[in-house]
């Protein structure tokens, strides 16, 4: 297991599913469900940041898309200045 900041989200979920998959199987000892649970919740509240890290992006981002302005289209000569 590695820690949990360096884990991407993606990584996160696959690990979380192989958890819920062992944890489900009911073949292990209690303290390994326990250590399984804790490393799961860790798993679970980094996700949930990610997703919400990635929300604010994308809300801020079509914020500023509201703020966008058109301009006309300039080719390259017109922007040069030669006709």
């Amino acid at each position: 297991m590695t820690t949990t900041k360096s884990v991407s989200f993606e990584t996160a979920i696959s690990e979380l599913e192989s958890i819920v998959s062992q944890l489900e199987s009911g073949d292990l000892e209690l303290e390994q469900s326990l250590t399984l649970f804790e490393r799961g919740i860790e798993l679970t509240r980094l996700s949930q940041s990610k997703l919400q890290e990635a929300e604010q992006k994308v809300q801020i981002l079509m914020a500023k898309q509201d703020h966008l302005e058109l301009q006309p289209f300039a080719s390259n000569d017109q922007a040069l200045g030669e006709s």
